[in-house]
């Protein structure tokens, strides 16, 4: 555990990040102790550098390299320069003072450079793994920040993280299309006569239509499990999983009828923090 020393200016800078980058898990991190949400707001920023390589680079190369900083940076191969980054600083202390395995973070970042390249997502396996190597592992390390590591936090993490990820990647829909990339998986495209042309055309199919509905339906089956799985664990744990609130109330909007697919819809700020505030003091994270 760490002493709760006051934040730095690369504390402020990752709080900043997190903010106006992933201002639901910002929303989150308020209500962790002071050394904890230190922590997570590194976690937190460590992924929102990850996942911004993509938009800040216009061929994949540059991106790989990013990327490759990140996971030599992970194993000690660079020196100097990572206490010069600020993210890089923060990571570093809080995977020091909360003993947090490496081995998933540089994960988390090699799976990323899927992002770069307009390789369409292949099979419903291939995406599960790829979110629970992304968002799975990012709720399991958060947990392990607000308590001891057990299985029942991972296997909850884990069914966190597909629920999240897949209403994520339905919300981001309107923006990949437009990039002619595609998180959804082309075989389930496949069996209901979508084309990825389709999707890529903005065209509202019923084939498109039964693609997002089975989607909503394998993500509303692990945002059940997740929330079922939470009685289980210390309620201070618990509140790593806060994110999931906001993935509910998307997961609601995304789910009713007549909605327009490549239209986007945006949660707002003073949204978001009613439901994450709401959640926060529910009996299925307090009690």
């Amino acid at each position: 555990m760490s002493s709760a020393s006051p934040p730095s200016d690369s504390a402020a800078f990752c709080a900043d990040l997190v903010r106006s980058h992933d201002f639901p898990r910002y929303v989150a991190t308020l209500f962790a102790p002071a050394a904890e949400r230190r922590a997570l707001l590194a976690l937190y920023a460590f992924n929102v550098e990850i996942v911004r390589v993509r938009d800040q680079v216009s061929q994949p190369l540059p991106g790989e390299i990013r990327l490759q900083w990140w996971t030599d940076m992970l194993s000690g191969h660079v020196h100097g320069s990572a206490e010069g980054n600020p993210v890089a600083g923060e990571l570093l202390r809080a995977i020091r003072d909360f003993e947090l395995p490496v081995e998933p973070l540089s994960l988390l970042a090699d799976e990323h450079q899927f992002d770069l390249y307009n390789d369409p997502m292949p099979t419903m396996a291939a995406l599960e793994g790829y979110l629970a190597a992304t968002s799975s592992a990012l709720f399991g390390l958060a947990a392990r920040v607000m308590g001891p590591p057990s299985e029942a936090a991972e296997h909850l993490a884990r069914h966190a993280g597909l629920a999240q990820g897949i209403v994520q990647i339905i919300a981001n829909l309107p923006r990949d299309a437009a990039h002619r990339q595609l998180f959804l998986p082309q075989q389930v495209l496949a069996s209901h006569g979508c084309s990825m042309e389709d999707v890529f055309a903005g065209k509202e199919m019923p084939g498109l239509r039964a693609v997002l509905d089975q989607l909503t339906g394998e993500a509303q089956q692990h945002l059940t499990t997740a929330l079922s799985l939470l009685a289980q664990l210390p309620p201070s744990v618990r509140l790593a999983f806060l994110p999931l609130s906001q993935a509910r109330a998307d997961l609601r909007r995304q789910s009713q009828p007549g909605r327009n697919p490549f239209a986007p819809q945006p949660s707002s700020r003073l949204r978001t923090l009613w439901t994450l505030w709401r959640a926060s003091r529910s009996r299925e994270f307090t009690k």
